[in-house]
Protein backbone atom coordinates (compact mmCIF):
# COMPACT_ATOMS: atom_id res chain seq x y z
CA UNK A 1 0.00 0.00 0.00
CA UNK A 2 2.63 2.29 1.06
CA UNK A 3 4.42 1.80 -2.66
CA UNK A 4 1.58 2.59 -4.55
CA UNK A 5 0.85 5.40 -2.59
CA UNK A 6 4.01 6.50 -2.99
CA UNK A 7 3.98 5.96 -6.44
CA UNK A 8 0.68 8.33 -6.97
CA UNK A 9 2.82 11.39 -5.44
CA UNK A 10 5.37 10.39 -7.65
CA UNK A 11 3.32 10.62 -10.66
CA UNK A 12 1.52 14.12 -9.63
CA UNK A 13 5.07 15.62 -9.48
CA UNK A 14 5.36 16.69 -13.22
CA UNK A 15 8.79 17.48 -12.48
CA UNK A 16 9.70 13.77 -11.79
CA UNK A 17 11.66 12.06 -14.68
CA UNK A 18 10.86 8.06 -14.75
CA UNK A 19 12.74 5.25 -16.43
CA UNK A 20 11.05 3.18 -18.32
CA UNK A 21 11.88 0.44 -15.06
CA UNK A 22 10.56 2.91 -12.89
CA UNK A 23 7.28 2.70 -14.69
CA UNK A 24 6.78 -0.16 -15.66
CA UNK A 25 7.07 -1.48 -12.02
CA UNK A 26 4.70 1.19 -10.69
CA UNK A 27 2.21 0.39 -13.38
CA UNK A 28 2.06 -3.43 -12.78
CA UNK A 29 1.10 -2.24 -8.78
CA UNK A 30 -1.08 0.42 -10.04
CA UNK A 31 -5.08 -0.62 -10.16
CA UNK A 32 -5.76 2.49 -13.05
CA UNK A 33 -3.84 2.85 -16.17
CA UNK A 34 -1.16 5.07 -17.26
CA UNK A 35 0.67 5.85 -20.31
CA UNK A 36 4.40 6.38 -20.49
CA UNK A 37 6.05 9.70 -22.56
CA UNK A 38 9.50 10.51 -22.48
CA UNK A 39 9.97 10.50 -18.68
CA UNK A 40 6.84 11.58 -18.19
CA UNK A 41 3.81 9.30 -16.86
CA UNK A 42 0.33 10.02 -17.27
CA UNK A 43 -3.29 9.01 -16.15
CA UNK A 44 -5.57 6.64 -19.13
CA UNK A 45 -8.61 7.69 -19.81
CA UNK A 46 -10.43 4.38 -18.08
CA UNK A 47 -13.37 3.12 -19.44
CA UNK A 48 -16.35 5.25 -18.99
CA UNK A 49 -18.58 4.08 -15.99
CA UNK A 50 -21.79 3.44 -16.42
CA UNK A 51 -24.10 6.38 -16.27
CA UNK A 52 -27.38 7.76 -17.31
CA UNK A 53 -27.28 7.87 -21.00
CA UNK A 54 -25.48 4.61 -21.13
CA UNK A 55 -22.34 5.61 -22.36
CA UNK A 56 -20.38 2.71 -20.58
CA UNK A 57 -23.18 0.18 -21.11
CA UNK A 58 -22.34 0.85 -25.50
CA UNK A 59 -18.66 1.08 -24.47
CA UNK A 60 -18.82 -2.65 -22.95
CA UNK A 61 -20.68 -4.25 -24.70
CA UNK A 62 -18.99 -2.84 -28.18
CA UNK A 63 -15.87 -4.32 -26.55
CA UNK A 64 -17.22 -7.78 -25.58
CA UNK A 65 -19.42 -7.86 -28.94
CA UNK A 66 -15.94 -7.10 -31.30
CA UNK A 67 -13.36 -9.02 -29.43
CA UNK A 68 -15.91 -11.93 -28.95
CA UNK A 69 -16.68 -11.75 -33.05
CA UNK A 70 -12.68 -11.41 -33.61
CA UNK A 71 -12.07 -14.20 -30.93
CA UNK A 72 -14.30 -16.50 -32.66
CA UNK A 73 -12.97 -15.72 -36.07
CA UNK A 74 -9.46 -16.55 -34.81
CA UNK A 75 -9.89 -19.49 -32.94
CA UNK A 76 -7.98 -21.64 -35.42
CA UNK A 77 -5.33 -19.09 -36.77
CA UNK A 78 -2.17 -18.10 -35.31
CA UNK A 79 -3.54 -14.71 -34.32
CA UNK A 80 -4.18 -13.28 -30.54
CA UNK A 81 -6.20 -10.63 -29.58
CA UNK A 82 -5.96 -8.80 -26.47
CA UNK A 83 -8.73 -6.29 -24.64
CA UNK A 84 -7.88 -3.55 -23.22
CA UNK A 85 -5.38 -3.96 -20.42
CA UNK A 86 -2.68 -4.85 -22.73
CA UNK A 87 0.17 -2.53 -22.89
CA UNK A 88 2.14 -1.10 -25.81
CA UNK A 89 5.58 -0.90 -26.25
CA UNK A 90 5.21 1.97 -29.40
CA UNK A 91 8.80 3.42 -28.97
CA UNK A 92 11.45 3.31 -26.30
CA UNK A 93 10.18 6.28 -24.91
CA UNK A 94 6.22 5.86 -25.45
CA UNK A 95 3.74 3.42 -23.58
CA UNK A 96 0.27 3.16 -24.35
CA UNK A 97 -2.70 1.59 -23.94
CA UNK A 98 -5.45 0.65 -26.71
CA UNK A 99 -8.95 -0.91 -26.34
CA UNK A 100 -8.23 -4.45 -28.76
CA UNK A 101 -5.46 -4.93 -30.18
CA UNK A 102 -4.84 -8.30 -32.35
CA UNK A 103 -1.19 -9.72 -33.32
CA UNK A 104 -0.91 -11.86 -36.64
CA UNK A 105 1.28 -15.20 -36.05
CA UNK A 106 4.36 -14.85 -33.30
CA UNK A 107 3.39 -12.28 -30.73
CA UNK A 108 6.55 -10.56 -29.20
CA UNK A 109 6.07 -8.85 -25.93
CA UNK A 110 8.94 -6.39 -24.33
CA UNK A 111 9.96 -8.91 -21.53
CA UNK A 112 8.76 -12.10 -19.30
CA UNK A 113 5.86 -10.24 -17.08
CA UNK A 114 4.36 -10.85 -21.19
CA UNK A 115 1.68 -7.60 -20.48
CA UNK A 116 3.70 -5.22 -22.91
CA UNK A 117 3.20 -6.42 -26.58
CA UNK A 118 5.36 -5.00 -29.45
CA UNK A 119 4.03 -5.96 -32.41
CA UNK A 120 0.33 -5.29 -32.91
CA UNK A 121 -1.30 -6.04 -36.26
CA UNK A 122 -4.21 -4.54 -35.80
CA UNK A 123 -5.39 -1.66 -32.93
CA UNK A 124 -9.02 -0.96 -32.47
CA UNK A 125 -9.89 2.20 -30.35
CA UNK A 126 -14.14 2.53 -29.40
CA UNK A 127 -14.65 6.25 -29.64
CA UNK A 128 -16.03 8.29 -26.93
CA UNK A 129 -16.02 12.32 -25.87
CA UNK A 130 -13.18 11.98 -23.89
CA UNK A 131 -10.71 10.01 -26.14
CA UNK A 132 -11.99 10.62 -30.03
CA UNK A 133 -9.73 13.36 -30.71
CA UNK A 134 -6.32 11.60 -29.59
CA UNK A 135 -7.18 8.18 -31.59
CA UNK A 136 -7.78 10.21 -34.13
CA UNK A 137 -5.05 12.69 -33.82
CA UNK A 138 -1.55 12.12 -31.93
CA UNK A 139 -2.09 8.33 -30.78
CA UNK A 140 -2.74 7.41 -34.83
CA UNK A 141 0.58 9.02 -35.83
CA UNK A 142 2.44 7.21 -32.64
CA UNK A 143 0.39 4.15 -34.06
CA UNK A 144 1.70 4.54 -37.48
CA UNK A 145 5.33 4.24 -36.48
CA UNK A 146 4.91 0.49 -35.30
CA UNK A 147 6.04 -1.69 -38.52
CA UNK A 148 3.86 -4.30 -37.25
CA UNK A 149 0.34 -2.37 -38.07
CA UNK A 150 -1.08 -2.82 -40.57
CA UNK A 151 -4.83 -1.88 -39.70
CA UNK A 152 -6.49 0.79 -37.27
CA UNK A 153 -10.16 0.35 -36.81
CA UNK A 154 -12.23 3.31 -34.67
CA UNK A 155 -15.78 2.17 -33.50
CA UNK A 156 -18.09 4.65 -32.97
CA UNK A 157 -20.67 4.57 -29.79
CA UNK A 158 -22.77 6.80 -30.54
CA UNK A 159 -24.47 5.60 -34.01
CA UNK A 160 -23.74 2.48 -36.09
CA UNK A 161 -20.77 2.96 -38.18
CA UNK A 162 -16.95 1.90 -38.13
CA UNK A 163 -13.85 3.39 -39.73
CA UNK A 164 -11.12 1.45 -41.00
CA UNK A 165 -7.32 2.34 -42.41
CA UNK A 166 -5.33 -0.44 -43.73
CA UNK A 167 -1.59 0.69 -44.71
CA UNK A 168 -1.06 0.62 -48.47
CA UNK A 169 1.92 -1.51 -49.72
CA UNK A 170 3.17 1.98 -51.27
CA UNK A 171 3.01 3.64 -48.06
CA UNK A 172 0.27 5.82 -46.57
CA UNK A 173 -3.14 4.68 -45.27
CA UNK A 174 -6.16 4.13 -47.00
CA UNK A 175 -9.77 5.30 -45.60
CA UNK A 176 -12.98 3.33 -46.04
CA UNK A 177 -15.65 2.88 -43.26
CA UNK A 178 -18.90 1.16 -42.70
CA UNK A 179 -22.27 2.74 -41.55
CA UNK A 180 -25.09 0.52 -41.42
CA UNK A 181 -26.18 -2.15 -39.22
CA UNK A 182 -26.35 -3.85 -42.66
CA UNK A 183 -22.77 -3.63 -43.64
CA UNK A 184 -19.35 -5.65 -43.45
CA UNK A 185 -16.19 -4.37 -42.61
CA UNK A 186 -13.31 -6.51 -43.78
CA UNK A 187 -9.82 -7.01 -42.37
CA UNK A 188 -7.62 -8.46 -44.12
CA UNK A 189 -4.59 -9.08 -42.41
CA UNK A 190 -5.94 -11.21 -39.56
CA UNK A 191 -8.72 -12.64 -42.20
CA UNK A 192 -11.69 -11.43 -39.96
CA UNK A 193 -14.78 -9.87 -41.25
CA UNK A 194 -16.69 -7.49 -38.94
CA UNK A 195 -20.69 -6.98 -39.30
CA UNK A 196 -21.73 -3.90 -37.86
CA UNK A 197 -24.63 -6.09 -36.93
CA UNK A 198 -23.10 -8.26 -34.79
CA UNK A 199 -20.67 -5.47 -33.24
CA UNK A 200 -23.79 -3.42 -31.81
CA UNK A 201 -25.66 -6.42 -30.91
CA UNK A 202 -27.88 -4.88 -28.06
CA UNK A 203 -26.35 -1.20 -28.08
CA UNK A 204 -29.19 0.98 -27.74
CA UNK A 205 -28.06 4.95 -29.40
CA UNK A 206 -28.47 8.44 -28.04
CA UNK A 207 -31.20 8.57 -30.42
CA UNK A 208 -33.19 4.98 -29.63
CA UNK A 209 -33.24 6.57 -25.92
CA UNK A 210 -34.50 9.86 -27.24
CA UNK A 211 -37.44 7.97 -29.13
CA UNK A 212 -38.27 5.58 -25.99
CA UNK A 213 -39.10 8.88 -23.89
CA UNK A 214 -40.93 10.58 -26.62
Amino acid sequence: MQRVEKAVGMVANAQKKWTVEEYLAFERSSEERHEYFDGHVFPVGNPPKVSAHGTGRRHSLILANTIGSIGTQIANSPCEAYPINMRIKVSPIKYTYSDISVVYAEPQFADSEFDTLLNPTVIIEVLSSATELDDRGKKFVDYRTLESLQEYVLIAQDEARIEHYIRKSEGGWLYSQANTLAATLELPSIHCTLLLADIYRKVTFPTDDIDALA
